[in-house]
């Protein structure tokens, strides 16, 4: 059992730059990968990238790729998702997910979620 809590969204005007964090709590041992997802109203969730727990690996999907960073504080069980050159587009709900296990695939534990408006 792993339990994610994200924070840090916020309203930002476009070209500025925003911090979210998503702690990590509970069964964190054996924790194999992190990853941010994004949701807009009305279209379906979509990777925006992942970093694997022990050797810090990132994945990002094309849109965000050159503008958003994801790193991790091991000791702090948490991982980060810096955002520069924010667009409007990149307005959602961004959530947090964790691989919990190298033996299962997928991300079996979610946060709640943060909002992130950009304005234009």
């Amino acid at each position: 059992q792993v339990q994610l809590a994200e924070s840090g969204g916020g309203l930002v005007q476009a070209g500025g730059s925003l911090r979210l964090s998503c702690a990590a709590s509970g069964s964190t041992f054996s924790m194999y990968a992190m990853g941010w997802f994004r949701q807009a109203p009305g279209k379906e969730r979509e990777i925006v990238g992942t970093i694997s727990w022990s050797g810090g690996i990132t994945y990002y999907t094309d849109s965000v790729k050159g503008r958003f960073t994801i790193s991790r504080d091991k000791a702090k069980n948490t991982v980060y998702l810096q955002m520069n050159s924010l667009k409007p587009e990149d307005t959602a709900v961004y959530y947090c997910a964790a691989r919990t296990t190298a033996l299962v695939a997928g991300f079996g534990s979610w946060g709640q979620g943060t909002q992130v408006t950009v304005s234009s």
